[in-house]
């Protein structure tokens, strides 16, 4: 049975070990945490910037790019929490890592148990909360509840579609990291086959800010990386 910790988390795992890789993925899976998997760095980068994960594991020793030019170029676009996975356990490559921009190292061979728990703990910093996934998600004066389906600003009730809401909530569990449309658009659809599709997303993030009373031209809250996508500012208040 999954835990319920992990039953919101999507990770990718980059790790050529084809074997170490299945087990791992199957050990994830049972508890809840859905698992992409990325057999070179090459492919990893690829992975990454289609959609949205909560959290990205690397192997330092991979074909094609090696993790730790992997973890950089992520860390130059993203702020997506990453986990080092490494045979290599020299305190230099642990410093390296560190200094590129991973947030935790795990040196192999590791338990299954231990790599669950980092993973729980790095959504959990990275989601703004210490315990276990909360209803209410706040990003400064936004309020966003799942359950319910309602988000407010400054204690105003916000009047959103189902997308927008979806949209929103996604973006705001990961406010501060910039997603690119293809992974707004995973978010957006929400597993539902008849979502919004492609340039949609554009027009989502418009009506978004207007009903955020987000200047299109010079957006405080729901920003714009050109070239890249958008991102929910952390903390920020309108």
């Amino acid at each position: 049975m999954a835990s319920s910790p992990a039953s919101a988390i999507e990770v990718l795992l980059i790790e050529d070990d084809a074997h170490l890789a299945r087990l791992t993925a199957e050990y994830l899976e049972r508890q809840g945490v859905k698992t992409c998997l990325a057999r070179d760095g090459e492919q990893g980068l690829v992975e990454a910037s289609r959609r949205a994960f909560d959290a990205i594991l690397i192997d330092i020793m991979l074909p094609r790019k090696d993790g730790l030019t992997v973890c950089r170029e992520l860390r130059e676009r993203s702020a997506v929490p990453i986990l080092m996975l490494t045979a290599r356990g020299e305190e230099a490559d642990r410093v390296m890592g560190l200094e590129l921009g991973a947030d935790d190292y795990l040196p192999k061979p590791f338990s299954s148990r231990e790599l669950l728990a980092r993973i729980q703990a790095l959504v959990r910093r990275s989601r703004g909360h210490l315990g276990p996934t909360r209803d209410v998600v706040r990003v400064g004066s936004l309020s966003l509840s799942r359950s319910a389906m309602r988000a407010s600003l400054n204690g105003q009730a916000l009047a959103l579609t189902r997308h927008e809401f979806t949209l929103l909530l996604g973006l705001a569990e990961r406010a501060g990291r910039v997603l690119s449309r293809e992974q707004l658009l995973e978010l957006a659809k929400g597993g539902d086959p008849d979502g919004p599709v492609d340039r949609a997303i554009d027009v989502h993030v418009s009506r978004l800010r207007q009903k955020l009373g987000d200047d299109a031209r010079n957006p405080r809250m729901l920003k714009t990386v050109r070239g890249v996508g958008y991102v929910l500012e952390q903390g920020e208040e309108p």
